[in-house]
């Protein structure tokens, strides 16, 4: 202001060339009359500078779109712009801005969480061509709650749809607990064709001696197979990591807990909301209900009969979860005790066997290699068998 207060006093004298004066101070004639006009009419005052807002904005956001994006980001608090535009559109909204212009609203509301846009990186994902293809479970980590116990989420995940099968408030992780669970979830969308899990309780360990629990063992016998992740791996089950990560932040940790039917409840709402209204990323922002399909295949009334073809020896599973075959002790699993196993000839070399439960390979007998004892306890697992022998346990 003190240059152009000079500008337009030093104009004023008679005699000035007014455009020179203009050349001088580097400025258009244009600009130097505009000054002169101001100062003439307000003063000083005048040659201050102006807002350059437009008298009109016709493309400025209706206050009614700004309502309903705040009251969306406000029931779901981590949503991006993306996911609020994305459920604008489903919910028929008669205005609905671009993605930019929605995360901008919430930026100007000061509800942008900080640093949530660096959690967001690109992934190199996979996933099954089909609903049930592939279903993913596990615990998400326990919670507290006011009442003194312990709330375990068990979480059950398509691989396809990331639709949520499962979200249970459990009191433990035992597979007294997990099956019925299970049960519900197939009796309402069938039954798939592969069940992942980690090596933990109770789903067992692929590292371990013997790989299968009485859980996973009900499994194959409901023709589900049963697969592991590698140990310490978590990657291997993203997709339930990454509902656990958002669960955490959408649900969990925006609760204090009184007990677990109070985890229930909520359980139930979220899940709904998650599965029927959440836009999801990785879907192109779609829902998972609207890739998720009923499996065809129904859990039956009861377990199926255990049978072998007529060319498969059959033989009892001992309460040591042993069995007597060629002259030495094969360890098979305290899982199957009671249960029966199939023994065929494997096509890969003479001597060999493939040990078979209710048609599932679960490993080898290899009759080539010589005796280190009589009997020698063996397994038919990839891993060494190193349990002793309980007296009274041996089968032969």
């Amino acid at each position: 202001m003190s240059q152009r207060h000079e500008f337009v006093l030093l104009a004023s004298k008679a005699g000035v060339n007014f455009r020179q004066l203009c050349r001088r101070f580097r400025i258009s004639a244009k600009t130097g009359y505009k000054w002169k006009a101001r100062f003439a009419t307000e003063g000083v005052v005048g040659l201050a500078d102006r807002s350059r807002r437009p008298k009109r904005s016709p493309k400025t956001i209706r206050a009614e779109a700004t309502a309903a994006v705040l009251a969306i980001r406000s029931a779901n608090v981590t949503w991006s712009g993306r996911k609020l535009r994305r459920r604008m559109q489903d919910l028929k909204q008669p205005f609905v801005p671009a993605a930019s212009t929605c995360t901008a609203i919430v930026r100007r509301a000061n509800l942008l969480l900080p640093g949530a846009a660096a959690k967001h990186t690109a992934w190199q994902r996979f996933e099954r061509a089909g609903p049930n293809e592939l279903w993913q479970m596990d615990f998400k980590g326990h919670i507290a709650t006011q009442a003194g116990s312990r709330c375990h989420p068990l979480t059950v995940l398509d691989d396809h749809s990331r639709y949520n099968l499962v979200l249970e408030a459990c009191g433990n992780e035992r597979a007294s607990t997990v099956q019925p669970a299970l049960t519900a979830a197939f009796s309402c969308y069938g039954l798939p064709e592969e069940m992942l899990a980690d090596n933990g309780a109770p789903w067992g360990c692929a590292d371990s001696p013997c790989p299968y629990t009485s859980l996973t063992v009900w499994l194959l016998r409901l023709g589900v197979r049963v697969r592991h992740g590698r140990p310490y791996h978590p990657q291997t089950q993203g997709k339930e990591e990454r509902f656990h990560r958002t669960l955490n932040e959408e649900l969990l940790v925006q609760h204090t807990w009184r007990d677990l039917e109070h985890c229930s409840l909520k359980f139930a709402d979220y899940r709904q909301r998650y599965n029927c209204e959440r836009p999801h990323e990785s879907l192109g922002l779609a829902t998972p209900v609207s890739r998720y399909v009923p499996s065809p295949r129904s859990l039956p009334a009861a377990l199926p009969a255990i049978e072998y073809s007529a060319g498969e020896n059959v033989h009892p599973v001992r309460a040591s979860g042993m069995i007597g075959f060629g002259g030495q002790i094969w360890q098979i699993g305290r899982a199957f005790a009671g249960l029966s196993i199939g023994l065929r000839p494997s096509t890969q070399a003479d001597g060999q066997w493939d040990v078979l439960f209710c048609h599932h390979l679960l490993g080898h007998i290899d009759l080539t290699t010589p005796k280190l004892g009589n009997p020698q306890l063996r397994s038919i697992y990839s891993k060494p068998f190193t349990e002793p022998i309980l007296p009274g346990e041996s089968p032969l």
